[in-house]
């Protein structure tokens, strides 16, 4: 798949098929990644990889403890600021508005919004979770480099036909998943991957979130050509 197709077509896939993926198409995906940017050739990502029964295992836990927990057991980083402000504020709302349109859930039925969001803990019936972590003592240049880690993890996912999730919700569940997975101490979780096949039928994957253009956010000086900004 051309990289540019790969770019186009990713997306935050929120229903997968049961469809089984080869653990030798997992490890080509990871090998692959490992050639993403890393300052200093640090590679500060590490990866847990779950299918089959230890998958299950995992998600049966966390199934068992939904009543008990719906908003899971806090997270051990802030994923948004504690004041986000615009516009940043109005594009969260905005892709919030849309996925659970999509779904038709309206914005004042609590119950259906908590139970969507507890299908993050499923890995949305993924056949493949993986879990990102990092060590502790690295700054934000590593955790820049963990994300561009993740974003080659999902266009080489996209080369296989699959597609994939970053889910950062699985830090409310950190204190699970952590020694579920034999975390070292020194390493904290970062993100899930769902990955697997689209189930191309379901609702929630009939949607996309809105980009701004590039005048929205570059600017273009020094080239020969003169500037065409689009309408």
């Amino acid at each position: 798949m051309d990289v540019r197709d790969a770019v186009a077509s990713r997306f935050s896939c929120r229903a997968f098929l049961p469809t089984p993926v080869p653990l030798a198409t997992i490890r080509d995906i990871l090998d692959r990644a490992a050639r993403a940017p890393s300052g200093g050739n640090l590679q500060p990502w590490r990866i847990d990889a779950l299918a089959g029964e230890p998958l299950a295992t995992l998600k049966a836990m966390l199934r068992a403890r939904e009543a008990e927990l719906p908003r899971g057991e806090g997270t051990e980083y802030a994923i948004y600021p504690e004041n986000l402000k615009q516009p940043y504020l109005g594009r969260h709302h905005e892709v919030a508005r849309l996925l659970y349109g999509a779904l038709g859930i309206p914005r004042e039925d609590r119950p259906a919004r908590v139970a969507q969001y507890a299908r993050n803990f499923q890995f949305f019936d993924a056949p493949v979770g993986l879990f990102v972590s990092i060590d502790r003592s690295l700054g934000p240049p590593q955790w820049s480099d963990l994300g561009g880690f993740i974003q080659t993890v999902l266009l080489l996912a996209r080369a296989f036909g699959l597609h994939g999730c970053a889910q950062e919700a699985w830090t409310h569940w950190h204190k699970t998943v952590s020694p579920f997975l034999d975390l070292p101490a020194d390493h904290i979780l970062f993100c899930g991957i769902a990955l697997g096949h689209a189930d191309e039928a379901a609702a929630v994957n009939r949607w996309r979130s809105p980009r701004l253009g590039v005048d929205a956010f570059a600017t273009f000086r020094g080239f020969a050509e003169p500037d065409m900004p689009q309408s």
